[in-house]
């Protein structure tokens, strides 16, 4: 899968071939859907509230007696039925978010890196680096790539200071390292920059092999001088025979 490559000034350049383990061409629905609806439930707040019976400390005295007086029978003025009285199965503070799996999630945003670049709203971009977190400098960048009106989101190789602050002042603009971007943002983005040289750090992390496992203890427990300890053992035992004897 190949995409469009835009110079640190905005200008075009030769295309490039994404990486085929991140960029298959697979577009799960299903994921993007669970994940998308878990984070704009994540978002909800959660603190409305209304009384309940168990919540009011006064109505506890009957308002008129039982007989004799004409009116229907009424024993709190608490009661559901009466104005100011307690709500039946009234909202209560909760919490709307739901625990998403690690690889329903990391699935959702491979679904979403994969339909911007299907679509063609996928793009790489060189390194960006601003002297100065001068928003000017941005909007020209992306007015020369012909992305003024869209909603953009910049992933960029690590946290860029400049690069984040620029873009602060920028409603239709989004600046998020690469890896802590998620799909809902990649799917709120109509144009996708991606720079560079995140790919080839995500490589070189993905071909860094594990330590085996004997390596792995002996880092952790080095091999230490043990000869002494015999000797200490044996007089500590002479020491408490000694002790019994007397």
């Amino acid at each position: 899968m190949k995409v469009d490559t835009y110079g640190s000034g905005g200008e075009t350049g030769a295309q490039r071939v994404l990486p085929a383990e991140l960029f298959d061409g697979t577009v799960n629905e299903d994921a993007l859907h669970q994940v998308v609806t878990a984070i704009r439930a994540h978002g909800r707040q959660g603190t409305a509230s209304t009384k309940n019976r168990a919540s009011f400390t006064s109505g506890s005295r009957k308002p008129w007696r039982q007989k004799g007086t004409g009116r229907a029978r009424a024993g709190t003025i608490r009661s559901p039925l009466w104005r100011g009285g307690a709500i039946v199965f009234g909202p209560q503070p909760r919490s709307y978010s739901p625990k998403i799996p690690k690889q329903l999630r990391q699935l959702a945003i491979r679904s979403a890196l994969n339909a911007r670049a299907l679509d063609g709203d996928l793009a790489l971009l060189e390194p960006v680096e601003f002297p100065e977190p001068k928003t000017r400098q941005l909007v020209q960048l992306l007015s020369s790539i012909g992305a003024t009106d869209d909603n953009v989101l910049i992933m960029t190789t690590g946290y860029k200071p400049n690069v984040y602050l620029a873009a602060r002042n920028l409603k239709r603009v989004k600046v998020l390292p690469w890896g802590e971007a998620s799909a809902y943002d990649v799917l709120w983005a109509d144009m996708v920059l991606v720079e560079a040289d995140a790919f080839e750090e995500q490589a070189e992390d993905a071909s860094e092999e594990p330590l085996p496992a004997e390596d792995v203890a002996t880092a952790i427990t080095p091999e230490a001088d043990l000869s002494g300890l015999d000797a200490d053992s044996a007089q500590a035992d002479s020491r408490d025979d000694s002790e019994v004897d007397e």
